[in-house]
């Protein structure tokens, strides 16, 4: 679509327009209203197909179904001596060996009576064996014989035939994300291609005549561009690449021009321009290009200027200037519309119980959502330190944040050693040391 460019009468019959009156706009919704509002109007793109190798993260869009019975057959789970159980009974006991059976083998006898079989890990059972005995349980002898030490039960060590998958059995759903171990599977059923939910288009349009673009020289009366970046890597976080428009002037004929070109995409993020001021153009102009906004303004603390419409063929969110309100509300309520988008059925981020090592501050109308980094207690249990600074221009703390403690509206301030809701950052997937060394 060619991009259009806006004179000075059409500008100023853009700005001078009324607001479209065909619907009300909301105003003032509590984050689980605006998330409603917004996933109420999403359905999953269409589908098309690609490769194991392109598939991780993404959804699938078809039901898997197993190809073959996994194993094959009853096969060993240990390196060993396949035999018959009623002959163990008695162990100590010597037994003949008649065969050596490696994995992918077919084995050549059936199992008599005082006799057994060496077998390896994955080696299919001899007929008339009904169990397996590991290596450190025997002692080898002369002339093939090996010596039990210990009596065995029916089915020891043993992994019978499509005790992992059965041929048609469904192994993996629609709307299931593709992890590495999905990945196996899918190779394991022999899928090379597999069809999955198409990306979005993505654009991140900056507004405001006080941002300074990432390759201008320094201006100390301007602000950098942060948020289109941040944006960036939430968008690149989930598989997607979107693409920048760069920053748009606070001039209606300008701004005008760069969204047509981010309403060619899926979803418009722009960031800045959506508060009441003389020179916020945002919404009027969105709504003079065609875009229906259901809400504006969000009972939450940072992101409280959040604003959602739709046109035909895109979604359009209005994020907040202040770093961190932009990238708070983006987890709130573009993470989630962008992986519905996509076809998962897993939308939100996970949430935890933590006990707050300080008092939060709350206030009685909105929620609060505060950075806050995690650690132990000794117990075990997770604790949440909220942040030095709280500030919505404050993004070197999202840095450091591993979680986003939330604070309920109509509350008084949280207290010290309360338990909380916690609603877990890209950072808290990681942490210094295993936790695991007591148990191993």
């Amino acid at each position: 679509m060619p991009q259009k460019h806006f004179g000075i009468l059409e500008t100023e019959a853009l700005m001078n327009s009324p607001a479209d009156t065909s619907h009300e706009i909301a105003t003032g919704l509590s984050v689980q209203e605006a998330q409603a509002c917004i996933l109420d109007r999403i359905t999953p793109l269409e589908t098309e197909e690609t490769g194991l190798a392109q598939a991780l993260g993404r959804a699938l869009a078809e039901e898997v179904l197993a190809n073959r019975d996994l194993p094959p057959c009853d096969v060993s789970a240990m390196d060993g001596y396949a035999a018959r159980a009623a002959d163990l009974d008695s162990a100590p006991i010597t037994l003949q060996i008649v065969e050596d059976i490696k994995a992918g083998d077919t084995p050549r006898f059936s199992l008599q009576p005082g006799q057994c079989a060496r077998i390896m890990t994955g080696a299919p059972l001899p007929s008339g064996a009904d169990t397996v005995v590991r290596v450190e349980d025997t002692r080898l002898l002369e002339n093939d014989r090996v010596e039990f030490l210990v009596p065995a039960k029916p089915a020891t060590d043993i992994r019978l035939r499509a005790e992992n998958m059965r041929k048609g059995d469904i192994v993996l759903r629609a709307g299931e994300e593709i992890t590495p171990a999905a990945v196996g599977v899918l190779a394991t059923v022999k899928r090379a291609k597999i069809k999955v939910t198409r990306k979005p288009r993505v654009a991140i349009l900056s507004n405001g005549d006080e941002l300074e673009a990432l390759n201008e020289p320094l201006d100390p009366r301007k602000i950098p561009d942060s948020n289109s970046y941040a944006l960036m890597a939430q968008v690149q976080a989930l598989g997607i690449e979107p693409v920048l428009l760069g920053i748009a002037c606070d001039k209606p004929d300008e701004l005008a021009g760069f969204l047509e070109r981010g309403l060619e995409h899926d979803v418009l993020l722009i960031s800045g321009g959506t508060s009441v001021g003389d020179h916020d153009h945002v919404r009027p102009t969105l709504t003079t290009l065609g875009v229906t906004m259901h809400f504006w303004r969000v009972e939450m603390r940072p992101g409280h200027p959040m604003a959602f419409g739709t046109t035909k063929h895109a979604f359009v969110f209005c994020l907040p200037g202040n770093p961190v309100s932009s990238m708070v509300c983006f987890e709130q309520f573009v993470l989630p519309a962008l992986r519905r988008l996509m076809g998962h059925r897993r939308l939100f981020r996970r949430t935890i119980p933590v006990r707050l090592a300080q008092a939060v501050k709350s206030r009685q109308n909105r929620v609060e959502f505060v950075r806050a980094t995690l650690s132990r207690d000794a117990s075990g249990a997770y604790m949440a330190t909220p942040a030095a600074s709280q500030s919505s221009g404050d993004i070197l703390s999202m840095t450091r944040a591993d979680a986003l403690i939330v604070a309920p509206s109509g509350r008084n301030d949280l207290a010290t050693g309360e338990i909380a809701q916690a609603q877990l950052l890209e950072t808290a997937i990681w942490q210094h040391t295993p936790d695991t060394e007591k148990y191993c």
